[in-house]
């Protein structure tokens, strides 16, 4: 099994690199184009910032692609994208690369609004996800089986949900797998009966984020260190990025750029000067 998630793996990263490829060949005739490729956590977070810049610069044009936090890795190391988006941090093997945090986002565990739970522990949830707890009842809810939601091999945010709540367990290979944080929450907004989990960003009303431990998901209790599910969202590059891609980046790490994430439900980079003061 491990053997066939890592071959479907590199299917899915061989397949990125080669459209990347294709798009930089394409693109490297104009004269201002940066490409952008990784996680499908970031991804909408940059095309809103990429949308805001080209309209300041309509000269310039920003491609980004999906692909998972792997891939945008394997990207920026090969050089097929300018820039890299992860969710996970840079591991021992990668250190050369350059990183930059662009913002934190929490991690939330949701459920169908209509499900009476409101608060799990990370016992619990680990053993959901291990499927050693797999109805409802068991935990105080309706008589009913749990329909574990997971993302897929290579997600920035099963990475992280991995490392931030299982351990040294497994998630069950019964767990229906879903290619990004929106069909996450579509799916688990669909069955009353679902249990996900997505960027705290992401949460919206058809979706319920449960506690963890009497804990709310908030951006005041990741940044106070009460909650504890949250990661980094990283733009990775070969090397320190120049010419439009360098200033792509320092737009982001702007304080409009910031602002910008802020109102979309990001934690923002607190060495920006000039949002210290702003109210999450």
């Amino acid at each position: 099994m491990k053997k066939l998630k890592s071959y479907v793996k590199m299917i899915a990263l061989a397949g990125l690199l080669i459209s990347v490829g294709m798009l930089s060949a394409c693109s490297s005739k104009g004269a201002s184009v940066v490409i952008i490729a990784g996680s499908t956590s970031v991804q909408p977070y940059a095309e809103m910032l990429a949308e805001r810049y080209t309209a300041q610069f309509p000269e310039t044009e920003i491609d980004i692609q999906g692909g998972g936090s792997a891939a945008g890795i394997m990207a920026a190391e090969t050089g097929a994208a300018d820039i890299g988006m992860s969710t996970r941090d840079i591991n021992e093997s990668e250190s050369s690369l350059w990183h930059v945090e662009i913002a934190k986002d929490g991690l939330a565990i949701i459920i169908h609004p209509n499900n009476p739970i409101q608060d799990l522990t990370l016992e619990q949830i680990r053993d959901i996800y291990a499927f050693k707890t797999n109805n409802w009842n068991e935990l105080g809810g309706p008589d009913a089986k749990i329909h574990v939601i997971t993302r897929e091999e290579g997600s920035g945010t099963r990475s992280a949900f991995e490392s931030l709540v299982m351990g040294k367990e497994e998630i069950t290979p019964r767990a229906i797998v879903q290619g990004s944080n929106g069909a996450v929450r579509q799916l688990v907004s669909s069955d009353r009966n679902s249990i996900g989990f997505i960027s705290m960003g992401l949460v919206d009303q058809t979706v319920k984020a449960i506690y963890l431990e009497g804990i709310e998901a908030t951006w005041d209790n990741v940044l106070n260190g009460s909650y504890s599910l949250f990661r980094p969202f990283l733009f990775v590059a070969e090397s320190e990025p120049t010419g439009l891609a360098k200033e792509f980046v320092d737009y982001t790490l702007s304080a409009e750029g910031q602002r910008l994430l802020i109102t979309e439900g990001l934690i923002p980079n607190q060495s920006v000067q000039g949002i210290e003061n702003e109210a999450f």
